[in-house]
């Protein structure tokens, strides 16, 4: 009896993930959603009963990756909170592109550059020797540096000049993990 148990346990518990995922991302209605045009309910997801629709933005139902800059029109620099930015521009998905934009170094700006952590520990502690370069100080400039999200994975970014003191002290540090993109 104790193995029936615990196989109906493992189906029950893996029902509930498959279910819990694939209503993850669904557009439940909410007048704040960013999301738009799952039908639900009684009637449309348009209509909230004063006539008007809950959201009004339109259905895009052809979302693909998106280019995203990293620090929004702050670009990449020193003193600029990115673990605030990539947690309030969240979520990030699979193949999304990150646009590192910083100036060239001169007499006038400190050289920026783009680091991957291999670990959060490393990550939270600014240990560079485990990190990787994936952009040094001149790449940053003009359209930018691009990274595509390609992995289900977290990743940890952060400026590694001044041997880590950009990322220390200046909060030239964050971290994202892509989703999925569920297109119904």
């Amino acid at each position: 009896m104790g193995f029936t148990f615990a196989y109906r346990l493992i189906l029950v518990v893996a029902v509930a993930s498959v279910l819990g995922i694939s209503l993850a991302n669904k557009d439940w209605g909410s007048p704040n959603s960013n999301y738009t045009g799952w039908v639900w309910g009684w009637g449309s997801s348009k209509s909230n009963h004063t006539g008007q629709g809950f959201n009004n933005h339109p259905l895009n139902e052809t979302q693909g990756p998106k280019k995203i800059i990293v620090g929004g029109s702050e670009n990449w620099h020193f003193g600029f909170n990115y673990s605030e930015w990539a947690f309030n521009n969240a979520p990030f998905y699979f193949n999304d592109t990150l646009v590192f934009k910083y100036d060239p170094p001169s007499n006038t700006t400190f050289p920026h550059s783009v680091y991957l952590f291999s670990d959060r520990w490393s990550y939270l502690n600014c240990d560079l020797k485990r990190a990787k370069m994936v952009a040094n100080a001149t790449q940053g400039g003009g359209e930018g540096f691009e990274f595509v999200l390609k992995r289900w994975t977290p990743y940890y970014f952060a400026c590694g000049e001044r041997n880590g003191f950009h990322c220390k002290v200046g909060g030239m540090r964050f971290m994202v993990m892509p989703l999925f993109r569920w297109h119904y």
